[in-house]
């Protein structure tokens, strides 16, 4: 055959194979494989990274009977391993990733973030290939993550709030199996066999009801040649997906659930019937959630909040494939009258019909979930896993129609939606009256998601940002370092990004140690006013400016400093710093919003302290720093943080922002897209003459000998027990053999299922959910801690703390090998990186050295030690460091009950 037609040949024959481009909207392109496997592409090379979601249309709406759960325990097990990749944990470690997954009612997904590489994206493409039909779906492996599932299931049970939910949900649904919470039953969890679950899973996981996604900076064409090598040969199935014919019939009257378990806090929560994601009304349904819950806006806060019936309220709603609810909650502390709060919280929802929702609140509402929604779309990582429920909910396109009909509802549709659903006789919480004219709100049917999708195009294409290298050379090199006249520092990074996006971090730092002495509550809670109003503008105005805005705006208080978040786009961020610096400065501490903030906090505190994370990991921080009452270093019990609430004064609040507050020792990044002189102009004009009255000198954080102890607490009717050992170190962050001892700390009880706590504990015993350690050392301080931690079952007390020491001990005695340091210290420097190409985790690394007087060349030079470590060094900190003997620990759980059984 002559050479030229060869070449034709194989060209055709190329171009036969490329997948179909079926639509594209606003720079995601879909494709469809002959498998009839789905692929999205999203590039966006502002960020060094990638993300590969790949979601299953499956979830706990497809279980049938004595399978609850299911779906749920399907994907612990696709963590178990495939021919090609039989430890995926070790895997993502080695990789760097930043991986999960995540089930609900109408889908499955799994995704892997990473830094961009080729060699990386083929990696996770062959990974979610292999386990897409190979998972070995094991006998022994779910003995083992059974129990693991049931710890999650255990840890659930703790929160009577979440219990309640749950209990309401399957009280509204008679039939459809949104009544089952995602988890499952406990005895469908221990009992299921496994050839249920093999069935299952072969079932639901085939190309054909899957949708792959690629977000972040990749090429287009290359990716798309990769996946057909990869997932197209996997064979298109014969078999038919099972058809869901249930449908919920409309209700017919109230009904009531009562819950009744320990607890300090009351709660009140009702549900409604509404339409599928995918039909019209469920945008005025959402639209309609936010009216109700937002706070300090929504009915309900005016109604419950602010007449001081309720200490917190909310709203939301379930973006689901079949007809959802709408949920609306209020917390009542014990003192409050339930049935005061009850009969307000209903007179509240009823008058949502009777006095329909005004412009000005369906204003407010729309701009509140177009902010969220333009700024997921600024980032390529949240759009993919944001597109998981609406391709559970249909088709991924939903997302944007149901953003454009979010613009275009209006109030008439808003109070049509109230008045269709929000009737009393629609509503789970009350009783069962007779009647003779019974209201029924039918509910339409999930509409033809194909048919109305066919031509849909939505916005243009957002605009695209540079390809930005996270190298801590190249981050030095863009940054732009001042120091104002009054002390402040800033670290300016600009830079092109999607959307426009710009983060900034702030750390405002006053206080000495005299000073601060007794002043714990006012330091929280001045940071906490400050959003609540200022001279000009009420909290409600600030909220709905910020909102207009698209700024995400956050201030809090992290111990002796004020912190202060804040991401938004460039054309926004004048105008956001001018409100911004108003409410730094002009202040009003409005009396009625301290009150609310108290009770809120109060009800926080009340619901926690029987927890069991709390009672363990109070006591332990009490232990290891023991720093006496009134140190603005001590660790308070609840009883004591109730008490300094109760006690605390709006009066004194102001008095600690008049003589704390100011700019002279703050630090500030700015990263992303923005004009460096305008913004340095800006901040000259009107934070460089703001001064603390106070002087500031840092509060060290002195090392501590303390014994160690072994002390147990009990939880009762805690599902769920908690686990913490550490002790203290004397450490700093530049001590020579620090490197090592934070990788060793990784291989132990870092990375992603695979440390040598979560392989024993997890993996192998099946004893915890949730397990780790840490290294923490102070970068100024001769201080540090190793803290490791577990949730598990309460009679499984005794293996998991044997088993938590039999591995530390294995460390000391044998140390760590060459294989395992060599995955590790691959995975632990590609995830510093990938944390590098975070814009909001950049800013605080780079507010953070202002005040360390650092670059990050130090982060260079540390990434160098650790990258040249050895095993015998690894091995060798660790033992200096860590001692069994020394191990403070402290649990909690319902262990008396358990003794019982």
């Amino acid at each position: 055959m002559p050479r030229l037609l060869v070449v034709v040949l194989l060209t055709v024959l190329s171009f036969a194979q490329a997948p179909p481009k079926i639509t594209a909207v606003e720079g995601i392109t879909e494709y469809r494989l002959t498998n009839g496997l789905s692929v999205l592409l999203f590039p966006d090379q502002t960020k060094a990274t990638i993300t590969v979601n790949i979601t299953y249309k499956v979830g706990s709406r497809h279980e049938n009977y004595g399978e609850t759960g299911m779906a749920h325990l399907l994907e612990h097990l696709l963590f178990k391993g495939s021919p090609k990749h039989t430890n995926i944990p070790q895997e993502l470690t080695e990789h760097g990733a930043r991986p999960n997954g995540t089930t609900w009612y109408d889908r499955t997904n799994y995704y892997e973030t990473f830094a961009a590489s080729e060699a990386n994206l083929r990696w996770a493409l062959d990974l979610e290939a292999d386990r897409m039909v190979n998972s070995f779906v094991a006998k022994k492996d779910l003995d083992s993550e059974m129990t693991v599932v049931r710890n999650e299931f255990e840890a659930g049970e703790n929160s009577p709030s979440g219990v309640l939910e749950e209990r309401v949900l399957s009280t509204a649904y008679l039939w459809h199996n949104y009544a089952h919470s995602t988890i499952g039953s406990r005895a469908d969890i221990e009992n299921v066999p496994i050839d249920r679950l093999q069935a299952f899973y072969r079932t639901f996981y085939q190309p054909d009801n899957a949708v792959l996604l690629v977000a972040g900076k990749f090429d287009e064409a290359k990716t798309l040649a990769l996946i057909q090598e990869l997932f197209g040969k996997i064979p298109k199935p014969t078999r038919k997906l099972p058809g869901f014919y249930t449908q919920e019939p409309a209700q017919d009257g109230e009904r009531q659930v009562t819950l009744r378990r320990t607890g300090d806090l009351q709660v009140i929560l009702a549900a409604w019937h509404v339409p599928a994601a995918a039909h019209p009304d469920f945008a005025a349904a959402d639209l309609l959630t936010v009216i109700l819950g937002d706070q300090p806006s929504g009915r309900l806060h005016k109604a419950l909040v602010e007449t001081k019936k309720a200490s917190g309220v909310g709203a939301f709603n379930y973006t689901v494939h079949d007809p959802g609810t709408i949920v609306a909650y209020a917390e009542v502390r014990k003192e409050q009258s339930l049935d005061d709060a009850r009969e307000t919280f209903l007179k509240a929802i009823d008058e949502a019909i009777a006095k329909p929702p005004t412009a000005e609140e369906v204003d407010r509402a729309r701009t509140n979930l177009l902010k969220q929604i333009e700024l997921t779309l600024n980032s390529a990582d949240r759009v993919g896993l944001q597109l998981s429920e609406f391709i559970g909910a249909g088709d991924w396109r939903l997302f944007f129609l149901h953003r454009d009909r979010i613009r275009k509802a209006t109030p008439a549709d808003v109070q049509r939606a109230a008045a269709t659903y929000l009737r009393s006789a629609n509503r789970t919480l009350g009783l069962f009256i007779p009647t003779d004219k019974p209201e029924r709100a039918e509910i339409p049917a999930t509409p033809n998601v194909a048919e109305l999708l066919k031509d849909y195009k939505g916005d243009q294409q957002m605009a695209q940002g540079e390809a930005f290298d996270p190298s801590p050379a190249n981050i030095e090199s863009r940054t732009k370092r001042i120091t104002l006249a009054n002390g402040m520092e800033v670290a300016l990074l600009s830079k092109r990004t999607r959307g426009g996006t710009v983060v900034l971090s702030a750390s405002l730092r006053y206080g000495d140690e005299n000073s601060l002495r007794n002043r714990s509550v006012d330091v929280a809670l001045t940071a906490d006013m400050l959003l609540r109003g200022t001279a000009r503008h009420t909290r409600q105005q600030i909220k709905d400016e910020f909102d207009r805005l698209k700024a995400r705006v956050n201030v809090g208080s992290v111990g002796p400093q004020a912190t202060i978040s804040v991401e938004t786009v460039r054309e926004n961020l004048p105008a956001v710093l001018k409100l911004l610096v108003e409410v730094l400065r002009e202040p009003s501490f409005p009396e009625s919003e301290f009150e609310q903030l108290r009770q809120k906090q109060l009800a926080g505190i009340e619901e926690q302290r029987k927890d069991p994370q709390t009672l363990a990991g109070t006591a332990f921080q009490r232990h290891i720093m023991p720093f006496p009452k009134g140190d603005i270093r001590y660790i308070s019990t609840p009883d004591e943080d109730v008490a300094d609430l109760k006690a605390v004064t709006l009066a004194g609040v102001k008095r600690f922002y008049t003589d704390f507050y100011g700019a002279g020792h703050m630090q500030m990044a700015v990263v992303g897209d923005f004009d460096e002189a305008a913004v340095t102009a800006m901040l000259k004009e009107n934070l460089e003459n703001w001064k603390s009255v106070r002087p500031f000198a840092r509060v060290p954080r002195p090392f501590r000998e303390v014994p160690a102890v072994n002390q147990s607490f009990e939880a009762p009717d805690k599902a769920n027990a908690f686990f913490v050992a550490g002790m203290n170190l004397i450490l700093r962050d530049d001590d020579p053999e620090y490197p090592a001892l934070v990788i060793a700390n990784y291989l132990l009880g870092g990375g992603f299922l695979n440390s040598r706590l979560a392989v024993r504990l997890r993996q192998k015993d099946g004893l915890s959910y949730a397990v780790g350690s840490q290294i923490q050392a102070s970068s100024l301080d001769h201080s540090g801690q190793f803290v490791s931690y577990a949730i598990y079952a309460p009679q499984n007390a005794a293996k998991l703390e044997t088993g938590f020491k039999e591995e530390v001990a294995r460390v000391i005695k044998d140390g760590f090998t060459a294989e395992e340091l060599k995955a590790g210290l691959s995975g632990y420097l590609q995830n510093r990186q990938v944390g590098r190409a975070q814009d909001g985790a950049l800013a605080r690394s780079l507010a953070n050295n202002l005040f360390l007087k650092r670059t990050l060349q130090w982060d260079a030079e540390f990434e160098k030690k650790v990258a040249a470590l050895t095993p015998e060094q690894v091995s060798a900190a660790f033992r200096k460091y860590v001692s069994l003997e020394k191990l403070s620990t402290f649990k909690a759980g319902d262990f008396a009950k358990k003794a019982q059984d």
